[in-house]
């Protein structure tokens, strides 16, 4: 008996997915539940699992974009793995020769009406013409006797460009439908809308004497570390609500304002940045928001996101800082209106109470679209997450 494998339904607004990879073989034998092949949309990878024991029979290949409820494979149950043919030997392709050129033979002169005589003589010697010295420039026995058969021309040989040394191979990679789509949006997101970027800088010296402090007791209890997101998130909640069109978004001509913080956060995945959401984060504690991000995290790498954990969002927050960059212009993740890049640490000289001291500083930018968030809310958005940061216990009275 065998039964068909179809693409399950992964989210309403997926009609279609590209199948990625084939985790088993045609013909092999595969448990039910074991994962045969992944399958990924627009927005996620999704396993696919048997549903039965038996022997796989493959109908889709990699790379092919599936509908939702396309068949993709079968299992006959009670069935005995089928041998593999061998694939047949190319046939040896014939060598061609090139037929040799030949050598043509012209003559010096120009042509004139020939004697019977010379006309002899130039065909003994392969000439067709020559230059006559006779009566109306007929061409004599004796001009036929002097001709000489012109060389042909030495053809240069063609000159090699030279050849730099080393590998200059290529490799040429299929884009995957998830990294097509980011790369759709963030264009549209170029051209669709009003985006500016405002920075500022951040003294971390009181987050991290708060994080050497407390870090160790923190982790007992909680059983997370301490990390800067937390502390960011917490900033970003307290500021939205002081600012909430950077919390706002555009619907066609109304905006749209969020009496609420669903924090998104850029992560870095196996097959690029994915964008989960931390729910009601104006709500949660340090702890809980650093446990969010460490489960979400952990899903990210494993390709377990779901599609509702990425969408939804209302603001995001990006630390390309864990890369090691030091300043960067973010694009803001659509249709939300703002989101906020954080940076590496570096110590700096700085000018503290009139002293130069040197501090660990963090540049930190606000990209935002100008048609709904003005100047003066985006600079003093910034400027509230940096005295927040600067000053945690601010966050901790809500002062």
């Amino acid at each position: 008996m065998s039964i068909e494998i179809k693409v399950p339904p992964v989210g309403e607004s997926i009609t279609e997915v590209v199948l990625s990879s084939w985790k088993k073989a045609d013909g092999d034998y595969v448990e039910m539940d074991e994962i045969i092949a992944e399958l990924e949309s627009d927005k996620a990878t999704f396993e696919l699992t048997a549903e039965k024991a038996g022997i796989l029979k493959i109908s889709a290949k990699e790379g092919d974009t599936l509908e939702i409820g396309a068949t993709v494979c079968s299992i006959e149950e009670g069935a005995t793995p089928a041998a593999k043919a061998a694939a047949p030997e190319a046939a040896p392709v014939a060598e061609k020769t090139s037929p040799a050129a030949t050598e043509v033979k012209t003559a010096t002169y120009a042509s004139g009406a020939p004697s019977p005589a010379a006309t002899k003589i130039l065909a003994e010697k392969g000439l067709d013409t020559t230059s006559g010295t006779g009566v109306g420039g007929r061409i004599t026995k004796e001009d036929a006797l002097k001709a000489q058969p012109t060389a042909a021309p030495k053809v240069a040989a063609p000159v090699k460009a030279a050849v730099p040394a080393g590998s200059r191979g290529e490799r040429r990679e299929k884009m995957s439908s998830l990294r097509k789509t980011v790369a759709k949006r963030l264009v549209a997101v170029k051209n669709e809308t009003a985006m500016l970027t405002t920075f500022n800088e951040v003294d971390m010296q009181p987050i991290m004497d708060i994080r050497a402090k407390y870090k160790d007791k923190f982790k007992e209890k909680h059983g997370v570390g301490l990390g800067f997101m937390s502390f960011f998130t917490k900033a970003v909640c307290e500021a939205l609500k002081e600012f909430p069109a950077v919390n706002a978004r555009i619907e066609g001509e109304e905006m749209v304002f969020n009496e609420f913080a669903d924090i998104s956060i850029a992560v870095s995945a196996p097959k690029g940045l994915v964008v989960p959401v931390i729910r009601n984060a104006d709500t949660l504690s340090l702890a809980q928001i650093e446990q969010a991000v460490m489960e979400l995290a952990i899903k990210a790498r494993e390709n377990k996101l779901a599609i509702d954990e990425m969408t939804g969002g209302t603001f995001t927050i990006t630390n390309g800082g864990v890369f090691g960059s030091m300043m960067s212009t973010p694009i803001i993740n659509a249709p939300q209106s703002a989101i906020l890049g954080m940076h590496n640490i570096v110590e700096r000289p700085v000018a503290i109470g009139g002293q130069v001291v040197i501090r660990p500083m963090m540049y930190v930018a606000l990209s935002y679209d100008h048609r709904i968030i003005d100047g003066r809310e985006s600079v003093g958005f910034l400027v509230r997450v940096k005295q927040l940061l600067e000053d945690p216990a601010r966050m901790l009275l809500e002062i």
